[in-house]
C-alpha cells in the first residue's frame, strides 16, 4: 500500500505519549508538534490510529498544503485541486477550521472560501453542485492556518475519538477519556499493580485502566469512523483490524473505584458493564476518608473536585483528608493527583516528586505524583528510599522550561510577529475554547455564546467594535448623532493593568473603574455528549461486512 502523510491530534501535554503509541503501531517519520504528532502511513496505518490510538482526539489525512496571505488566495488554492476525486454532486461535505493568524481573523470566514472554491469548481464543470450537512457529512474537511501556512485535511476519525461508546451514562463533569489514558500512560503503569481511583465518578480512570491493562483497544466499542464513508473505504480491511485480538493479554491484578455517591457508584457500575470488564474492575460505595493501606501493591489515581460545586473551607479539607489518608494509609506505593489550584495541593502537605503541567478543558492543571514512604521525608532520603528517580528530575526540567516558554511568550522575541503579549495569550486562549468544544462541552470566556464582545479589541469580525461609521447598532465616535470629545462633558477612556471609564467634568473627576481584574472563564470539567450503547458483560465483534454509521457533533473543531 502507498504511504502518505498523516496527522493525530491531542491534547496539550500528551504529545510524547501521543508519539510512544504511534511508534509502537509502526508508524514512520513520526514527528512531534504543538498539540499534534504527525507521521507517515497507509490506508492500514490509518485505520489502526483510528482504533487503537488512546491519547488521539482525531485523525487527519493532509490532501495540500499552501501559503496564502488572503482568502481570496485560499480560495483558489483549494479551487485548484481535482475535488471529483473525493466527492461528487451528490456527496454532502462540511468544512471545520481552525485559525492562528493576523490576516486570518475569523475561522468561519475561511470554512466559507473552501465551500465556495469546491462549490464552484462544481458548478463550472457539471452545472450542479455538492450540498453542505453539518451534521453527519459523507466528508469532512478540516483546514488549518498558522499565518500564511495552510494545511488541507481530509478527517478520517468523523466524531471524536474520545467518545469511545461505552459511556452509557456519565455524573456531572465526567474526565475525558483522551485525558485519562493520556495520564495512565504518563505514570508507567501497565497493569503491574492494583489499580485505585478513590473519587472514580462516572469510572473514565478504571475503564482506561482496564483497557490498558488487557490491551484492549478503545475502538472495539466505536459504532464507525468518517473514513468508512470514503470512496476508497476497505471493509475487509477494517474488519480484520476490529476482530484481531491477538495482542490482547491477561491482567492478574484488580481495579478498584470507590466513590461516596451512590448514583455515581451506579453510574460507574453500567459503564464498566458496558465496557466488559466487571471481571476486572470493582466499584465500591466508600469515601475517601475510609480508605484503608490496600493489601496488595497498588498505584493510585485520582482526578477530585476542584471547588466548582464545593465551598472553600471544605474543599481545603477535603485535600488537607486527602493528604492523610495517603501519608497514613497508603505507604510503599506511589500516587498521582490531577487538581488545577495550588492551595488544594498545599493542603496535602506532601512533598511531589514530579509535577506535569496539563489541560483539564479549559483549566491549566498540574498532574503530581507522590511517592509515599513510612516517617519523614528527611529520615527517608537519609535511608537511601529513592524519592525522584532520574527520569522524575528529567521530566521535571523538561516540564518547568515548557512554563516558562509558552508559545505565547516565545513569539515576543519574533522580529516577523507584531502581536502583543495580550493578543497572543488571548490567541492561545481562543484555540483552547476551540478545542474543548471540539470535546463535547461548550465553554465562553464571554458569557453567551457567539456574543463575545470585547472592549479593547475593535475591529475583529466576531466582535463589536467602538470604531464603526454608520452603523446604528454600535457606538461610534463619529456622527451628529454620536458624542464626541468637544464641549464640557468630556469622556475619555483610560486603560492600565485593569479596564476603567473615566468621566471629567466641571467640579470633580468621577471613576466608573472595575474593582479588579474580571475572570470571564467558566471553570471546571463540563458535561459532554455521549452515545447509549446497551449495557452486556462482553466485548462486541464486528462479523462480515457489518454496515456502521456515525454520527458528527458540530461543536467539534
Amino acid at each position: 500500500m502507498q504511504e502518505f502523510e498523516l496527522i493525530a491530534k491531542t491534547f496539550q501535554g500528551l504529545e510524547e505519549i501521543l508519539a510512544k503509541e504511534l511508534i509502537n503501531l509502526g508508524a514512520n517519520d513520526v514527528q512531534i508538534g504543538r498539540r499534534m504528532v504527525s507521521f507517515t502511513g497507509n490506508q492500514e496505518m490509518m485505520y489502526r490510529a483510528n482504533f487503537a490510538l488512546r491519547t488521539a482526539i482525531r485523525v487527519l489525512k493532509p490532501i495540500k498544503h499552501f501559503k496564502a496571505k488572503s482568502a481570496d488566495e485560499v480560495y483558489e488554492a483549494v479551487k485548484q485541486i481535482d475535488w471529483s476525486q473525493y466527492l461528487n454532486n451528490d456527496t454532502t461535505f462540511a468544512v471545520d477550521s481552525v485559525v492562528f493568524s493576523t490576516e486570518f481573523r475569523h475561522s468561519k470566514f475561511v470554512a466559507y472560501k473552501v465551500k465556495d472554491a469546491i462549490v464552484d469548481q462544481f458548478r463550472e464543470t457539471t452545472g450542479d453542485r455538492p450540498n453542505i450537512r453539518i451534521t453527519n457529512p459523507d466528508l469532512q474537511l478540516h483546514i488549518h492556518i498558522a499565518e500564511y501556512d495552510c494545511t488541507l485535511s481530509l478527517d478520517s476519525s468523523g466524531e471524536s475519538l474520545h467518545k469511545r461508546g461505552y459511556r452509557v451514562q456519565q455524573v456531572e463533569a465526567p474526565l475525558n477519556e483522551v485525558l485519562a489514558a493520556g495520564i495512565i500512560l504518563m505514570t508507567g503503569w501497565q497493569g503491574e499493580t492494583d489499580f485505585i481511583d478513590p473519587m472514580c465518578g462516572s469510572g473514565t480512570f478504571p475503564i482506561e485502566a482496564g483497557l490498558i491493562a488487557r490491551n484492549i483497544a478503545p475502538g472495539v466499542f466505536r459504532k464507525g469512523y468518517a473514513f468508512e464513508k470514503w470512496p476508497d473505504f476497505d471493509a475487509d480491511l477494517l474488519d480484520r483490524i476490529y476482530n484481531d485480538d491477538s495482542q490482547e493479554r491477561e491482567f492478574t491484578h484488580h481495579v478498584y473505584g470507590y466513590d461516596n455517591n451512590r448514583q455515581a457508584v451506579e453510574i460507574a457500575t453500567g459503564n464498566v458493564r458496558a465496557a466488559g470488564l466487571s471481571k476486572d474492575i470493582d466499584i465500591k460505595l466508600q469515601d475517601f476518608k475510609d480508605f484503608t493501606q490496600p493489601a496488595e501493591p497498588a498505584i493510585l489515581i485520582s482526578n477530585p473536585p476542584y471547588g466548582e460545586r464545593i465551598s472553600a473551607p471544605d474543599l481545603l479539607g477535603l485535600y488537607k483528608m486527602i493528604g492523610e489518608r495517603l501519608k497514613h494509609q497508603f505507604a510503599g506505593n506511589e500516587a498521582w493527583i490531577l487538581t488545577y489550584r495550588e492551595e488544594c495541593f498545599e493542603q496535602i502537605g506532601l512533598k511531589p516528586s514530579l509535577k506535569t503541567p496539563l489541560y483539564n478543558g479549559s483549566l491549566e492543571c498540574e498532574l503530581r505524583k507522590y511517592q509515599l514512604f513510612s516517617g519523614k521525608y528527611n529520615e527517608a532520603r537519609a535511608e537511601g528510599v529513592e524519592i525522584k528517580s532520574d527520569d522524575d528530575l528529567k521530566q521535571m526540567a523538561q516540564k518547568r522550561r515548557f512554563k516558562q516558554n509558552r508559545d505565547f511568550k516565545k513569539g515576543l522575541d519574533e522580529k516577523d510577529d507584531k502581536r502583543s503579549f495580550e493578543q497572543r495569550r488571548r490567541d492561545a486562549e481562543d484555540e483552547r475554547m476551540r478545542d474543548m468544544e471540539e470535546h463535547g462541552g461548550r465553554y465562553s470566556r464571554f458569557g453567551r455564546d457567539d456574543d463575545r464582545r470585547s472592549f479593547h479589541r475593535g475591529g475583529r469580525d466576531d466582535r463589536r467594535p467602538f470604531r464603526r461609521e454608520g452603523d446604528d447598532d454600535r457606538r461610534s465616535f463619529k456622527g451628529g448623532d454620536r458624542r464626541g470629545f468637544k464641549g464640557d462633558d468630556r469622556r475619555s477612556f483610560n486603560r492600565d493593568d485593569r479596564r476603567s471609564f473615566s468621566r471629567r467634568e466641571e467640579g470633580g473627576n468621577r471613576s466608573f473603574g472595575r474593582g479588579g481584574d474580571r475572570n470571564f472563564g467558566r471553570g471546571g470539567d463540563r458535561d459532554r455528549r455521549s452515545f447509549n450503547r446497551d449495557g452486556g458483560d462482553r466485548k462486541p465483534r464486528r462479523e462480515g461486512n457489518f454496515k456502521h454509521s456515525f454520527s458528527r457533533n458540530d461543536n467539534e473543531d
